[in-house]
């Protein structure tokens, strides 16, 4: 792939504070007030603070979530534009309460613990032993010692013999010590992995366990980070399944190895809520020329609720929210119209946009442009255009018109390859709609926020997400006065490398509108 570095104007680059001045290559006078509404009046850490810290995570199915969704229809309201909450499905509904993970024997300490999402909980404080799945020969093996997860909690996942993240190793280690320790801890998990593939169970497993009477069932995690938990959703329907950190799993398995009687004090709170209905957000802007053509400012609403969902995805939704308060101020006529979509259930499948696809052919036949936002909280730094070939004359266009001390950061990979997945903007690309994916800068996402116990508020960089609002809603007035329409002329992809077949554009399905055609 050819990459082409936007660089807009003109001699060295120098970083200048977004707040202090800017470099307009045209004299336009929406750039400047969008400039001025998103990075001289942002109004981007309240509506953070309030999303994160005040209403919290977005689990789907969560009377949380639906607060969420009133409240930044209620915003949107306030500020004069037509927004709804527009219903596509129902959920299971689910309420987390408190998680209490104590050690009793041989000694106590409380443990650092989290329910998994989904989970049901306690009646009130269970004490139980701790059990370890054995290594077995075979099913039938397996079968005949599954008795004695009776009224025990179970330890499910590999032990990690160290809780440092790699990169301490390495960074502190000697190269001989380094490689040992992964030489012996990937012989170890290969031995694991292949025991648990001989309980001819796999993700039925959990469901083994609680239908022979477990008290539990306790996960653990190869760490990424310091202090780093990921929660995802409990495969259990009757008895807790319960995430530990990495260090106090260990602790408990090495107690439970060699015999030294560890007991848990457990209690979790959890409430199922009946079948309820799933939003997604939309807000528009009507475009008073071509109101049948569409731009899309899209991110998922929906988080995990392990923390506050700041980085993944609260950042892409104060983004977008952000970016349509600006086009509000600074360009309320579009030429084209201009949608916010706030989707549900992402983390499940893309749910919510792949229903939007379905249930509006006309904004997928009508769209312009598709911009989404969905991995962390840094500036935006590269755009893929997808395998869209002449899209890339369209983002040199409108980039090169965008102040210098937002475009310089920005790559733009032509042709790219169409993804298959992964966030919303996939739902429509495989439709052959004009549908970007916008990149930002790492800032540690993937070992320390994405679906972790630390993705909270203070993970936020204001200074990035100020610079990426104000790029959304240029963006979107760019692409909203583009005389030409984004064209579809999908390039022709190359072999796979692990099938040497020819690679073939990504094809649209259903998302799941119910917990029962999720599972």
């Amino acid at each position: 792939m050819r990459k082409i570095l936007v660089v807009l104007g003109l001699g060295a680059a120098v970083y200048v504070s977004p707040v202090e001045a800017q470099t307009f290559a045209v004299e336009d006078p929406v750039l400047q007030q969008m400039w001025q509404q998103g990075m001289e009046n942002s109004q981007a850490y309240q509506l953070a603070q309030v999303l994160l810290d005040s209403l919290g995570p977005r689990l789907t199915g969560t009377p949380e979530q639906r607060a969420a969704h009133d409240w930044i229809t209620a915003v949107y309201q306030r500020w004069g534009i037509e927004a709804r909450n527009e219903q596509y499905g129902t959920w299971k509904g689910w309420q987390r309460g408190a998680t209490h993970v104590d050690l009793i024997a041989p000694r106590f300490r409380t443990l650092e613990a989290i329910m998994h999402a989904w989970s049901p909980g306690t009646d009130g404080e269970v004490r139980a032993g701790v059990v370890v799945l054995p290594e077995v020969t075979d099913s039938a093996a397996f079968a005949e010692w599954l008795p004695n997860v009776k009224g025990k909690f179970v330890l499910v996942s590999f032990p990690e013999p160290t809780c440092r993240p790699d990169s301490d190793w390495e960074e502190n280690a000697t190269a001989e010590s380094f490689e040992r320790m992964k030489a012996q801890r990937d012989t170890a998990r290969e031995a694991w992995e292949e025991g648990m593939e001989r309980t001819g169970l796999g993700r039925e497993l959990a469901r083994q366990l609680e239908d022979a009477g477990a008290a539990g069932v306790l996960y653990g995690e190869r760490p990424l980070g310091w202090g780093v938990m990921r929660v995802f959703s409990a495969r259990t329907e009757k008895v807790p399944s319960i995430q530990l950190s990495c260090e106090d799993y260990g602790l408990l398995h090495r107690l439970a190895a060699n015999n030294q009687g560890p007991m848990l004090a457990v209690e979790v709170a959890a409430e199922f809520l009946g079948e309820v209905p799933l939003f997604n957000t939309i807000a528009e802007i009507r475009g008073k020329e071509l109101p049948g053509e569409y731009i899309v400012l899209s991110a998922h609403f929906d988080s995990w609720d392990g923390a506050s969902g700041a980085t993944d995805d609260g950042t892409g939704t104060v983004t977008i929210l952000e970016a349509m308060r600006i086009i509000q101020q600074a360009y309320p006529n579009p030429r084209r119209t201009i949608i916010a979509g706030h989707w549900n259930s992402e983390e499940q499948g893309l749910n919510g946009s792949r229903a939007f696809v379905t249930d509006h052919p006309e904004v997928v036949e009508g769209l312009q442009a598709l911009f989404n936002q969905d991995n962390g909280t840094g500036r935006i730094s590269r755009i893929s255009m997808q395998g869209l070939i002449g899209a890339g004359e369209h983002f040199a266009r409108w980039l090169a018109r965008v102040p210098q001390e937002i475009g310089q950061h920005i790559d733009l990979t032509f042709p790219g390859m169409p993804g298959g997945g992964g966030s919303d903007y996939a739902s429509f690309l495989c439709a052959g709609a004009p549908s970007f994916f916008l990149f930002a800068h790492n800032w540690s996402y993937f070992p320390y926020t994405w679906h972790t116990n630390r993705d909270t508020f203070d993970k936020l960089v204001m200074d990035d997400l100020k610079n990426n609002a104000t790029l959304f809603a240029m963006l979107a007035y760019l692409a909203s006065e583009d005389p030409d329409r984004v064209p579809r002329l999908q390039r022709v992809l190359p072999v796979s490398e692990r099938t040497g077949e020819q690679r073939t554009w990504p094809e649209c399905r259903d998302g799941a509108r119910s917990w029962e055609e999720e599972r």
